[in-house]
């Protein structure tokens, strides 16, 4: 859905910073031909909008020890559970994304790990020690393929 709100210029300095989140606001004015006030104000719009929320670093998290990559299907006892887990999901760190999904599983989480031990212990431990859920369903990822975020401007 379109965004009245959002011009041409915004959603070329948002394509910039999703190539690359560390443009300096100078140099993305240089780019686009306007001025750094200028990008400096439209992205605090963008911000102000909600489009714009926050930055995030992206980490290699297998050059840190993290070897182990899992998606898990969660199945609720009752689909009015969904609140309680998801919070309760939130609070394990190795928990970095969860989904409320339709289909067979009620959420699929995504887990990240040092290793088999440490993923099996997270499982054990924490996860199927939530109240609600009736048992969860775990895939490793052999490789990664494909991370990256919409070209908003491609797409159109």
């Amino acid at each position: 859905m379109e965004n009245p709100e959002i011009d041409q210029l915004d959603r070329q300095i948002l394509a910039k910073l999703v190539e690359d989140g560390k443009t300096p606001y100078t140099d993305l004015a240089k780019q686009l031909f306007v001025s750094s006030g200028t990008i400096h104000v439209r992205m605090r719009k963008l911000e102000q909008l909600g489009i714009v929320r926050g930055s995030s670093l992206v980490l290699d998290y297998y050059k840190l020890g993290y070897t182990i990559t899992a998606f898990l299907g969660i199945y609720l006892d009752k689909s009015s559970l969904y609140n309680h887990v998801a919070s309760e999901l939130k609070a394990i760190p190795e928990v970095v994304e969860a989904n409320y999904i339709t289909g067979a599983y009620s959420i699929l989480a995504k887990i990240i790990c040092r290793d088999t031990n440490h993923l099996h212990e997270v499982l054990r431990d924490k996860i199927q020690q939530i109240p609600g859920i009736q048992r969860t369903e775990t895939f490793i990822s052999l490789e990664e393929t494909i991370a990256r975020r919409v070209d908003f401007l491609a797409a159109e």
